[in-house]
């Protein structure tokens, strides 16, 4: 991410350990201090409406956002996105976005761009 010049705003996880684990690495690798974790029980086991919902309350000081969740939910989550599809997300599987929009509130039915898809096992 840091190698494609993408800026992360929000960082937006899971409390489960493993989620919180992985997004703890992302904030560290971004120089950010581990309280700027937004935790969110509610994306537990979420369906992709979730995740849609907690995009969509975020403040709008955040121009970017990162989200940390778990299958099957953030896989249905990222197809739901694009006309782009994949089949699982990976664990530090990383789905990028670009959406059209002025304010947070607006994600859902933003235009949105499918950038990039990454994984650690894709090499």
């Amino acid at each position: 991410m840091l190698d494609k010049g993408i800026r992360i705003d929000a960082f937006v996880t899971s409390t489960a350990k493993r989620a919180m684990q992985t997004s703890a690495y992302f904030i560290k690798a971004y120089k950010r201090p581990t309280d700027e974790l937004i935790q969110k029980d509610e994306l537990y086991h979420a369906p992709a409406s979730t995740y849609e919902e907690v995009l969509s309350s975020l403040p709008d000081q955040y121009e970017s956002a990162a989200i940390f969740g778990h299958n099957p939910g953030i896989t249905a989550f990222v197809n739901s996105l694009t006309p782009t599809r994949i089949d699982n997300m990976p664990t530090c599987g990383i789905f990028a976005v670009e959406i059209e929009a002025d304010r947070w509130a607006d994600f859902s039915s933003a235009p949105k761009k499918f950038l990039f898809f990454d994984a650690p096992k894709l090499g």
